[in-house]
């Protein structure tokens, strides 16, 4: 079970930035700071393609409906990440099952997830774009931070983790007015860019 907690961490870690966990575990595999990062995480393709995927991330994060939009696009894709990144960690030590590492790592990223994007529908409520930078930079910061943490102390890192996390929901249930402005808006926005449509392809009367 020596691994659980960094299982957890990487996994809740990987619903906010799953490029940013495969790019830090590797970077800290690669350099010798942890013998619990398995080789294929330290791949110097691996490591690119985290990387550039990485620095897409951190543009449309910072950017007012663009993230949601990106959120909506890695509702699969964060979970998936969090379930492989825990059975590798779980595949290379032996000391947990992997389908079990792939169910805590793939369930705490979706709920790290959905806190994620509902607290981004909660922002983009708001007028000013300066929120949207401030939330997305706090979220990199605390990702990258945790995730060098749990490296060297991974049940306190899990701790806190697991603590976010339950603050994330309490916020999220709090702003659900709010989400629901944001969804009522962006409904709006589409039924306005149909009705926009069909009246360009309407033939002259």
């Amino acid at each position: 079970m020596s691994v659980l907690p960094l299982v957890f961490t990487s996994g809740w870690a990987s619903g906010i930035n799953a490029y940013a966990v495969v790019l830090l575990l590797g970077v800290f595999g690669a350099t010798g700071l942890t013998d619990e990062v398995p080789a294929s995480l330290q791949r110097t393709d691996v490591l690119v393609v985290a990387g550039v995927l990485f620095l897409c991330e951190v543009v449309a994060d910072k950017i007012p409906y663009m993230d949601s939009v990106w959120d909506s696009v890695h509702t699969v894709i964060r979970p998936l990440a969090g379930a492989v990144v825990a059975a590798l960690l779980a595949g290379e030590s032996g000391s947990l099952p992997e389908l079990a590492a792939a169910a805590i790592g793939g369930s705490t990223a979706l709920m790290s997830h959905l806190v994620k994007a509902g607290t981004r529908m909660a922002v983009n409520s708001s007028p000013e774009p300066f929120s949207n930078i401030v939330v997305s930079i706090a979220e990199d910061l605390g990702v990258a931070g945790i995730v060098t943490f749990a490296i060297f102390h991974p049940v306190a890192a899990a701790v806190i983790a697991g603590t976010l996390l339950l603050l994330g929901i309490v916020t999220v249930a709090f702003l659900a007015s709010r989400i629901r402005r944001f969804l009522r808006r962006r409904a709006q926005r589409r039924e306005e860019k149909r009705l926009a449509g069909a009246d360009a392809h309407r033939p002259p009367g």
